[in-house]
């Protein structure tokens, strides 16, 4: 099967022909006839499946068709992701779909200048690409109108609200035409989906690809157990067998990414770092460094996770376990991408049993140990009873002794 014969139209398959693209994935064979249909969409599918062209192409489609430009600061399309770097990617995506397209195309991510977004809304937008936080910023401004959108598309909705975006999203939906077409991607489904798809979708088509917690065949995983004061020799001794080789490091905290990347930078290795405390320009500047492989070693905290998508990184670390079990597979999804192999080490201190517990119950397997032995989680210890409280011993038959 072929793009075309899913309905796709015979320029944009061959913009993706010209990318080496011929044959759809299984998420895109699902979800594309039904979106070109004009069906809402409730898909399920981890990244790398090839998600963003199972929305992009029915939306250039019916974008393409439209044939009026669109009033100021109006928005015919309109996309929302968790983070910047996600959307900057499905912008570059749409970028490269619709090259010969003169549809108008527009980012509004935090960290960028607002005034500079205000400006280019005036003239209205086929297209918007946009996280919650800033497009409210916009809306409470009077720079945006949404009355007149007519797709829209939420991209990695569960992440949406696991960064806390529910309240954002809550008051996006009120200003949007009840007669749109909507399409809902994630990753995992948790308990506030339903609400979300409820209030955003109408009758939807779901379409499912992968169970959530699996990652890629192709990715081989390990863990090492070692205190947390280990971790960083461990880390050096690991990337140090492999030199430059294309590797990306998560850390739980910002501060803490930001001190590992200059540790790494101090022991001679070519790194950078992503995180919330950086800009837009900075975040931008390192992804580049990290894509052109000016840098081997790339730094980041779980903000990150899903907006990663560079072919070519071979190895991904979990310096720190993190504390949610489903962004282990995110993680890991940034190697073994495109058909290719690659290798997750995870490391885990005492401190960090529990988080391991999970995320092998997540994932439904027992990852292989590396390094180490694993440690055992320390049994709560028994208080004894406060004075004069203290229970009388009992005899085999449980009655209390003859005095």
């Amino acid at each position: 099967m072929d793009f075309e014969t899913l309905g796709v139209a015979p320029r944009l398959a061959r913009h993706l022909a010209e990318q080496g693209i011929t044959k759809p994935t299984p998420i895109q064979t699902q979800a594309i006839p039904h979106a070109l249909a004009g069906r809402d969409i409730m898909g399920l599918a981890q990244t790398g499946t090839g998600k963003t062209a199972a929305f992009a192409l029915p939306l250039l489609q019916g974008l393409n068709k439209t044939g009026t430009k669109p009033a100021p600061k109006s928005v015919t399309g309109l996309i929302l992701a968790p983070t910047r770097e996600l959307a900057r990617q499905i912008c570059d995506s749409f970028a490269a779909l619709g090259k010969s397209s003169h549809l108008r195309v527009t980012l509004i991510v935090g960290g960028a200048s607002m005034s500079r977004q205000i400006e280019t809304l005036k003239r209205g937008a086929d297209l918007v690409v946009a996280t919650p936080g800033r497009l409210i910023d916009l809306i409470e401004r009077r720079a945006i109108d949404l009355g007149q959108t007519r797709y829209l598309v939420l991209d990695e909705a569960d992440q949406m609200l696991d960064l806390g975006f529910i309240h954002a999203l809550r008051r996006i939906a009120p200003l949007l035409p009840a007669d749109r077409q909507t399409m809902l991607f994630s990753a995992t489904m948790p308990k506030q989906m339903a609400e979300l798809s409820k209030a955003f979708l109408r009758d939807p088509i779901r379409v499912e690809v992968e169970r959530p917690g699996v990652a890629a065949d192709k990715i081989t995983q390990s863990v090492h157990f070692v205190a947390q004061s280990d971790k960083f020799r461990l880390l050096t001794k690991l990337l140090a067998k492999t030199p430059g080789t294309r590797s990306i490091v998560f850390a739980r905290t910002k501060h803490g990414a930001e001190r590992l990347m200059k540790q790494l930078d101090r022991e001679g290795f070519s790194a950078g770092s992503i995180h919330g405390n950086k800009s837009q320009g900075q975040r931008d500047r390192a992804i580049r460094a990290f894509r052109a492989q000016d840098i081997d070693v790339l730094v980041a905290t779980d903000v990150a996770a899903r907006g990663i998508d560079i072919e070519g990184v071979a190895q991904v670390f979990n310096f720190d376990l993190p504390n949610v079990a489903e962004n282990y597979v995110h993680r890991i999804g940034r190697t073994a991408r495109a058909g290719a192999s690659g290798t997750a080490i995870a490391f885990c201190s005492p401190d960090e049993v529990s988080e391991l517990k999970s995320i092998q119950k997540v994932m439904k397997i027992e990852i292989p140990v590396a390094g180490g032995t694993p440690w055992q989680a320390p049994r709560a210890e028994k208080k004894p009873a406060p004075k004069g409280q203290r229970r009388r011993p009992r005899g085999r038959s449980g009655m209390k002794r003859a005095a």
